[in-house]
């Protein structure tokens, strides 16, 4: 049985957009609310009866999760233009070594706005 498994996590941050035009609201400071899901993919093991712990998952985000909860997001290299597009590639790339059934990352930008990231 092939599955996907979802753990979300949250953190606040402040960036700003420098690549807009000077008078879009994005290129002012400004803060987030983000919600990003976690997504990973593969066979269930028949014995355990579980793809892999939610733990594990949780395990491997909380040290990212710690780098962004309550930052400047801009400051943090890597992330100078921190699109959410950007910002789920570089989650995805500090995540593939400890989660190799990683699937997608799910940035939420806000309630109504939000991107998928399935790899390189």
């Amino acid at each position: 049985m092939i599955v996907e498994l979802v753990k979300e996590f949250r953190f606040e941050a402040a960036h700003h957009l420098p690549r807009v035009p000077e008078d879009h609201k994005c290129r002012r400071l400004h803060g987030h609310s983000y919600r990003v899901g976690i997504t990973v993919k593969g066979s269930v093991d028949d014995e355990m009866g579980w793809l892999i712990d939610y733990g594990d998952i949780k395990d491997a985000v909380e040290p990212i999760r710690r780098r962004l909860d309550h930052y400047y997001l801009n400051e943090i290299e890597g992330l100078e233009n921190p699109t959410s597009e950007v910002l789920a590639r570089w989650i995805w790339d500090r995540l593939i070594d400890d989660l190799p059934l990683l699937h997608s990352i799910h940035v939420h930008e806000t309630c109504e706005s939000s991107c998928i990231y399935r790899g390189h």
